[in-house]
């Protein structure tokens, strides 16, 4: 049979490709090469049992892998006897960079073993786990472009790293206590607080058992860290971190664990387990961390995903000699919050550590290998038992998402808040990790720097450069800019149509179908701040059938931080301005309703929104929940824990009015006003909501003969929301799509830029 020539693309460098395929090769007696080059992987093959070598290769995969594509052509190459691995080529960049992963239970068991040359080494890995975008500079992924690049193998792992036979084979990150990096444990000042030879692990422990916050260093930089059990240090750390309410998340070894202080169901087992180690976002237990998440009926709960903090409960279990250990209860919980103070982006470097998180850290555990990216912490939940994103980030990114059709490489800018980018090329979209709300210089340059590593490691020009509508985002000013820099056009998208753009692009969408686009606020192309959307969208095309009765903001943006606010207005809105001195005299009698009367009768900076979140503080101020929100969406979602507290009820009869293309909850709101259980209440809110949407929306599908729904925004985040408008939706015959590839939110803005501005490009090409 002749020689074939396969070009392989997907994630297939760094994942132990090439030596699968050699061992593949020598099993069967093939005869060729194989390589990595900037297309992926490239091996000519041939022999009598090319055909079962060509059946196996992409069912036996090693589990970091994936395959995108497979280019098959005959070769008149004659290879010699044998199978050889070549070095790297460099070439079109059409590869991607794996994403970090989990330790995995070969070197767990490494490090566990105190007669092998990893006994508690901190930076164990191999082909089939540890850093990879965090530490890449370049593609291909090889060494030389690694900030392991400065630590040259010694003669045994040189052995390994040549070896085919090994695991850790061309495991680019490889090394050992005798030639890679060391941990080394400062306290404030920068003394080295293991000088006289004691463990810093253990050194480290005892910091944290003591009550002491620790910057430990992770792969995409710095969490702060504390013991979760003491309160006492909690505390401490919100104070040092200025965070007074936003919650943190905890890391535990097991569920088993975390079982009295979170409920992981089958799905939430099976994410806290899996390679990319998220946090996971689940309902709280028994037993209550205090301080760590007030107000919330949630937990995010994550495991110690890389040999570094493996090694914490290693000390904590009193360094067992196996691995029996990891199943065992283990009474080590930790607090793991990013090192990013005041809102800036994470720490990533030693000196800067210790500079910005001075009088934040009682003591620093860091190491001298380098983070290239800065990159945070995914956060997931289970949604109608499937992962949902609240956060996408390390773990996931820069796995590409792939698309149902080809054109032109586009970069989209994203929004001001939870921003993220993203990179079109060819099939495939690359959304950035979570950068952050765009309110400081820092954060700016985050950006920027996340823009040009992106089109480097890709070897992307866009032909087309996207922003949101709003002319005052940092993001739009930015996305102008290159675009003169670069030369090429910009466009603006819409708020609302990106964000339903971003569940077409990941459903393969090409027809047009409805959508209800549910957030805080966006720019409409009205120049209006909408946010309770029903929508018809086409690609490029995006038609407004309808929005939620608008609720005035009295004194402006301060109103969307202000629910006491939105009470009032919401009131006076549907003409009960003379229940609000009752009713605030009762639920905040602090607060004075006078001057905001005053505003919403002469519609003075009273802007209007057609916000559904705006309707979310409007209940959460009158039910008592919550007056000053002290983090964006907090009121909403404390709202939800409340209704997620005390159960499903019945949505309110008459709650809702549907008049022309608008939808007002405004009947809802003598309800709330009367309720004294503010659990009782947000559960009527919810179902009440999600009723009058449902049916809002089928009057929609009646007149447009349209059975595809898309239903995305930050409210969309809602679990208890989302689920009771999905279950009336689907019991009507409507197809939900939902947001599964990235988050319903602003952080998935994106990724819907770049898809509808990919369409409008090509209708005006």
């Amino acid at each position: 049979m002749s020689a074939r020539l396969l070009h392989i693309r997907g994630l297939v460098q760094g994942v132990g490709f090439r030596p699968y395929v050699w061992r593949l090769a020598g099993e069967l007696g093939i005869a060729g090469w194989v390589r990595n080059d900037g297309d992926g992987v490239t091996l000519l093959a041939a022999g009598a049992r090319l055909n079962d070598f060509l059946a196996r290769l992409p069912r036996e995969i090693p589990p970091l892998a994936r395959i995108d594509a497979i280019d098959s052509a005959a070769s008149d190459e004659r290879p010699m006897p044998g199978f050889v691995i070549r070095d790297s080529v460099a070439g079109a960049v059409r590869t991607a960079i794996g994403p970090d992963a989990a330790i995995c239970p070969d070197c767990i068991a490494d490090l566990c073993d105190p007669k092998g040359r990893r006994w508690r080494y901190a930076f164990t890995t191999c082909t089939h786990c540890g850093p990879r975008h965090t530490v890449s500079a370049g593609i291909p992924y090889d060494r030389a472009r690694t900030s392991l690049a400065a630590f040259p193998l010694c003669a045994p792992c040189t052995s390994e790293y040549t070896d085919p036979a090994d695991r850790r084979f061309h495991a680019e990150t490889t090394c050992c206590p005798d030639c890679g990096p060391q941990l080394q444990l400062l306290d404030e000042n920068g003394a080295d607080l293991a000088a006289g030879g004691d463990d810093p692990i253990a050194a480290t422990l005892a910091l944290l058992r003591a009550g002491r916050i620790v910057a430990i260093m992770g792969l995409g930089g710095f969490h702060l860290a504390c013991d979760a059990r003491n309160a006492d240090a909690v505390a401490e750390l919100r104070r040092r971190k200025a965070r007074e309410a936003k919650p943190f998340a905890v890391m535990g070894l097991n569920p088993g664990a975390l079982a009295a202080f979170a409920e992981l169901g089958d799905g939430e087992r099976a994410l806290f387990a899996d390679v990319a180690a998220p946090i996971v976002l689940c309902r709280k237990g028994t037993a209550e961390l205090a301080g760590v998440a007030p107000g919330l009926p949630w937990l995010g709960v994550m495991r110690p995903a890389t040999p570094l903090h493996l090694l914490l409960w290693h000390e904590a279990a009193g360094r067992p000699a196996n691995t029996d250990w990891l199943a065992e209860e283990n009474e080590l919980l930790l607090v793991m919050t990013s090192a990013n103070p005041q809102g800036e982006p994470l720490v990533t470097g030693n000196a800067e550590a210790l500079q910005r998180l001075n009088g934040i850290a009682d003591a620093f555990l860091m190491h001298d290998r380098d983070i290239v990216v800065r990159c945070d912490d995914s956060v997931v939940r289970v949604a109608d038992g499937a992962p949902a994103f609240l956060r996408r980030a390390r773990g996931y990114v820069p796995l590409p998402i792939p698309l149902a059709d080809d054109g032109p490489p586009v970069l989209a800018l994203g929004a001001h808040l939870k921003n993220a980018v993203c990179v079109l090329r060819g099939r495939e979209a690359f959304v950035s990790q979570h950068i952050g709300s765009l309110d400081n210089a820092a954060t700016l340059a985050f950006l920027e720097e996340t823009v040009a590593h992106l089109l480097a490691v890709l070897d992307v020009k866009p032909a087309l450069i996207v922003h949101d509508l709003h002319p005052d985002y940092a993001s739009t000013a930015l996305a102008l800019r290159l675009a003169g820099e670069l030369g090429v056009p910009s466009r603006a998208v819409g708020h609302h149509h990106a964000h339903v753009g971003a569940i077409c692009a990941e459903h393969g969408v090409n027809g047009p179908l409805l959508a209800l686009a549910l957030d805080g606020v966006g720019l409409g192309p009205d120049g209006g701040a909408w946010g309770g959307e029903l929508l018809r969208v086409d690609g490029a095309d995006c038609r407004r059938l309808g929005h939620l009765r608008p609720l005035a903001l009295p004194g402006g943006d301060r109103a969307a931080r202000e629910p006491w606010r939105m009470a009032i207005a919401a009131l006076h809105g549907a003409g009960l301005g003379d229940q609000v001195a009752g009713w605030l005299a009762r639920t905040w009698p602090e607060r004075e309703a006078g001057p905001l009367l005053t505003l919403l009768d002469r519609q003075l900076r009273c802007p209007p929104t057609s916000s559904l979140g705006r309707w979310f503080d409007a209940a959460a101020g009158l039910l008592g929940v919550r007056d000053v929100s002290l983090y964006e969406g907090q009121a909403a979602m404390e709202l939800e824990g409340r209704a997620a507290a005390h159960g499903p009820v019945e949505p309110l009869a008459g709650g809702w009015r549907i008049a022309g293309d608008i939808l007002d909850f405004s009947p809802l709101l003598l309800a709330l006003l009367d309720c004294r259980d503010a659990g009782q209440g947000a559960a009527l809110f919810h179902a009440t909501v999600a009723a009058g949407l449902a049916e809002w929306a089928m009057f929609a599908v009646d007149r447009e003969k349209l059975a595809k729904m898309a239903v995305g925004g930050g409210c969309a985040a809602n679990a208890i929301l989302l689920d009771a408008l999905r279950r009336r939706l689907t019991a009507a015959g409507i197809e939900v799509l939902e947001a599964r590839a990235v988050p319903a939110g602003d952080g998935g803005l994106a990724l819907g830029q770049a898809w509808v501005a990919r369409r409008m490009h090509g209708e005006n090409a």
